[in-house]
C-alpha cells in the first residue's frame, strides 16, 4: 500500500513553572500527496469500539441528538483519534470541526469533494480543485479522493502553519482552549465559532474520544479493494436517490399494500429507524396512517426543494438571505433540483 508522504514542522515546547511557552519554526504549507491517496477505513473492531461509546452517549442524552451526526461520529471518530495520535490535535476538536464544516458529512462540498473541513486551495496546492461561493464568489476549495485524506490534510494544515503553533502547548484534552485558540488564530471569521465547537463536543460527548486516545486505545485501519469502494459508492447513490423521494412534510401515508419493509425500501430508511420515529413497538401499520420519515428537529433544519421553488423563495420562507442560504449549503450558483435537500439552520 502506497504511503502518503508527510512532512511535519517541528514545534519546540518549553514548560516554565505553571505557564507554557511555545515557539515554532515558520514553515511553508505542506499538503498531502493526492496522487498517492489510498483508501483506508477503520477495522470492524475499531468501529465496534466507537459504536459502544455512541450508544452510551445516546442513552445519557438529555436533549435531541441528530441521527446524521451520530452516524458521522461513528464513521469518523476512529479517523479523528488516529490523527490525534499522530499530530496531537484533540480528536474532539477534529470531529466537531468536521461536523460543523461539513454539515455532518452532508454538505455539497463533503459529498462531491470529500472536503470535510472547508479547506481552501491556498498557494501551493497542487491537488484537484472545486469552486464554491463562500466568503467570496467562486472560491477555490481542495478536492480529495477519500475523506481520510481530508482528515490528514486538516492535521497538516494546522501543524504546518505558524499561527496555530501556540495551540500545541495546551493540554492534549483542552478542547475549550483549542476551540477559542482556533478562532483567535484566524481559522474562522464567525464570532460564535468556538461556542459552536464546544457545544458539539459537550452535546455529543466527543471528549470521550480524547480520553480513549490518551488511555492508549489503538484503533487499527485496513485497506479496501477497488471493488468494495465501487460497491459502497453504488449503495450510497441508491440510498441518496431513495431519500429524495421523501416529501416536504417528511411523512408517508400508508397504502393498502404497504408494509414497514416496503416503505423502508422505498425511502432507504431502516425499519428500526421508522419504528423509532413513530414510537412503534411492532410492525403493524394501517391504511391511511401517517408515518414520520424525519424527526421533528431534522424537518426544521432541512428543506426539500419542490417544483417551482427558487433560492429566493426558500430563503424568504426561513428568514434568510440568498447569499446566506448558498453559503450554508456551499452552492456555487442558483441552480436547484426537485428533491434536493437544503440546510436552513
Amino acid at each position: 500500500m502506497n504511503k502518503i508522504l508527510v512532512f511535519l514542522s517541528v514545534f519546540v515546547i518549553v514548560s516554565c513553572g505553571s505557564s507554557k511557552k511555545v515557539t515554532a519554526k515558520r514553515t511553508k504549507a505542506v499538503n498531502v500527496n493526492t496522487e498517492q491517496e489510498v483508501k483506508v477505513v477503520p477495522s470492524k473492531e475499531a468501529l465496534k469500539e466507537v459504536e459502544k461509546v455512541v450508544e452510551k452517549t445516546k442513552k445519557d442524552a438529555n436533549s435531541y441528538l441528530s441521527d446524521y451526526t451520530l452516524q458521522y461520529i461513528e464513521q469518523y471518530a476512529p479517523l479523528a483519534m488516529e490523527e490525534m495520535k499522530k499530530f496531537k490535535i484533540p480528536a474532539s476538536i477534529t470531529l466537531a470541526q468536521g461536523i460543523l464544516e461539513s454539515g455532518s458529512g452532508r454538505s455539497n462540498l463533503a459529498l462531491k469533494s470529500n472536503n470535510h473541513f472547508g479547506i481552501k486551495c491556498h498557494t501551493g496546492w497542487k491537488g484537484e480543485k472545486v469552486y464554491h461561493d463562500d466568503d467570496a464568489k467562486g472560491e477555490c476549495f481542495r478536492k480529495y479522493q477519500y475523506p481520510a485524506t481530508s482528515y490528514q490534510d486538516h492535521s497538516l494544515f494546522l501543524t504546518t502553519r505558524f499561527r496555530y503553533a501556540s495551540l500545541f502547548g495546551l493540554d492534549k484534552d483542552d478542547y475549550k482552549g483549542w476551540a477559542k485558540g482556533l478562532k483567535k488564530a484566524g481559522y474562522a471569521t464567525d464570532p460564535k465559532y468556538p461556542n459552536k465547537l464546544i457545544n458539539y463536543i459537550e452535546k455529543y460527548e466527543l471528549y470521550k474520544y480524547d480520553k480513549m486516545v490518551l488511555k492508549g486505545k489503538d484503533l487499527d485501519y485496513v485497506s479496501v479493494s477497488k471493488e468494495e469502494i465501487e460497491a459502497t459508492i453504488k449503495d450510497y447513490k441508491t440510498e441518496s436517490k431513495r431519500r429524495k423521494k421523501i416529501n416536504r412534510k417528511g411523512v408517508h401515508v400508508v397504502g393498502s399494500d404497504d408494509t414497514l419493509y416496503s416503505i423502508s425500501q422505498k425511502y432507504g430508511i431502516p425499519v428500526d429507524e421508522i419504528k423509532a420515529l413513530n414510537n412503534l413497538s411492532d410492525n403493524i401499520i394501517h391504511k391511511g396512517e401517517e408515518l414520520k420519515l424525519r424527526s421533528d428537529a431534522e424537518r426544521s433544519n432541512y428543506h426539500i426543494v419542490e417544483r417551482k421553488e427558487t433560492l429566493y423563495s426558500i430563503a424568504k420562507k426561513y428568514d434568510l438571505t440568498v447569499d446566506e442560504l448558498k453559503k450554508i449549503n456551499h452552492l456555487r450558483n442558483n441552480d436547484l433540483s426537485i428533491g434536493q435537500e437544503l440546510r436552513v439552520e
